[in-house]
């Protein structure tokens, strides 16, 4: 019975969301005159772009996304007064020679109309959310202690594992990270969350006198203090339900019911925000590699079992389960594939949780008194430095990636229709009979 009630509910909620993404989708843009434009709004974002809302035609309120230069001091709740040309975004080609939908990448997050480096006044601060200022005021103090006692470019991929920070990355660190497969380490997406959090609850659970139950509190504890250190956002808060998910299936062996949660938080994420289902790279990402935590990882784990140590297996497996199944997503939508991935990945990711682990260490210690965050501080170098230094080797190397530009969308369907079969289909003929 209970089957039954919850696969009519699923049934209900896909409709729903159907008709949802269809009004959603076929919705107008807001009639706004471009041009030259001037008005005072408060910052609802902030980073080397500033998110604003202007008022629309019909009284309605519009999101405007603002580019200012690098060393801008602006916060969240700053009322500004601004001036400069509005205009619609523009789609361009990447380095790949993909062309990148900035326009409905946009226009998930609401945002519509840009301006690019205009004349900003602060008019006054503490306008925003209570909590959402207490959040970025403590992610920007944590910030600042953390990058004073770990020095850069190690500082640079601290704060993007821990809290995505990757405004402050030159190109070619950027690229390097791409060319080696790496880029989801410091990507707020299900991705890296899932497999830091489930290694934090493989360290907790390989001590023999910690309980199994505080081994997966400690890995639902890091995802909830990332999502608190991220400032909140929606994008975080999507991952930190995908890698929850996961987390709890691996932990407790119940796949189906995981299966099962999981697709019901996707079709709710997707209810509130068809576009998601399109347009959000990060969702996306974060189901397909929850899937393969949740799913594939079990099934592969019986060819693994060459490897003697129980926990370098484990990560070989997760860590394989997630590249094999996102690989395909990846080539078509950002047409680059990385041959150096999986050894880079299985060199790093199991230094990731520590590395992590003494980051929060290190900024918390900072805030309290910033002499006891220095050995931390160090002993964080020395693990980053390693990790920027398996990434550098492996980008270096000749042959560490290709440009794919063209991946047919057919043969990434047809990739996922024989990974579906494979995993899904004797359970469903199962239920079936």
């Amino acid at each position: 019975m209970r089957n039954k009630f919850t696969s009519y509910l699923l049934i209900i909620l896909v409709i729903v969301t159907v008709i949802r993404f269809y009004i959603v989708f076929t919705k107008k843009d807001p009639d706004i005159k471009l041009g030259f434009f001037s008005g005072t709004s408060v910052i609802q974002e902030t980073n080397q772009k500033l998110t604003v809302e202007i008022h629309g035609g019909n009284a309605s309120v519009v999101k405007v996304l603002i580019t200012t230069d690098l060393f801008s001091d602006y916060k969240y709740g700053d009322e500004i007064s601004f001036s400069g040309m509005l205009e619609k975004p523009d789609n361009f080609k990447t380095d790949q020679g993909k062309t990148f939908d900035y326009i409905n990448y946009l226009k998930k997050d609401g945002i519509y109309f840009l301006i690019k480096n205009p004349k900003i006044e602060i008019l006054s601060s503490g306008n925003g959310n209570f909590l959402k200022s207490i959040l970025f005021s403590a992610k920007e103090k944590f910030l600042e202690k953390m990058n004073r006692a770990i020095p850069e470019p190690e500082s640079l991929l601290m704060g993007g594992l821990i809290l995505g920070e990757k405004s402050s990355f030159s190109q070619a660190l950027r690229q390097s990270f791409v060319n080696t497969g790496t880029i989801h380490i410091v990507a707020l997406s299900g991705y890296n969350v899932t497999i830091v959090a489930e290694w934090i609850m493989k360290i907790f659970g390989a001590i023999s006198f910690v309980p199994k139950n505080f081994g997966i509190g400690m890995g639902i504890f890091s995802i909830i203090l990332f999502v608190l250190m991220t400032g909140g956002s929606s994008t975080a808060i999507r991952a930190g339900v995908m890698a929850v998910l996961a987390l709890y299936a691996r932990a407790t062996g119940r796949n189906y019911d995981a299966g099962r949660a999981l697709v019901f938080a996707g079709i709710i994420m997707i209810l509130i925000n068809p576009l998601l289902l399109v347009y959000d790279v990060s969702f996306q990402l974060s189901f397909l590699a929850t899937i393969a935590v949740i799913f594939l990882s079990p099934k592969l784990e019986e060819y693994f079992y060459w490897i003697k140590w129980a926990w370098l297996r484990d990560i070989v497996c997760v860590t394989f389960s997630a590249y094999v199944f996102v690989t395909p997503f990846i080539l078509y939508q950002m047409g680059n594939l990385s041959v150096v991935a999986l050894p880079a990945n299985i060199l790093i990711l199991p230094f990731i949780p520590l590395t992590m682990i003494l980051g929060f260490i290190t900024g918390f210690l900072g805030l309290i008194f910033f002499p006891l965050a220095i050995p931390f501080g160090y002993i964080s170098y020395a693990f980053l430095h390693y990790e920027l230094g398996a990434i550098a080797f492996f980008s270096n190397l000749p042959f560490a990636s290709f440009a794919i530009p063209n991946f047919p969308l057919i043969l990434v369907i047809l990739i996922y229709l024989f990974f579906f079969y494979k995993l899904f289909w004797k359970s469903l003929k199962k239920a079936t009979i």
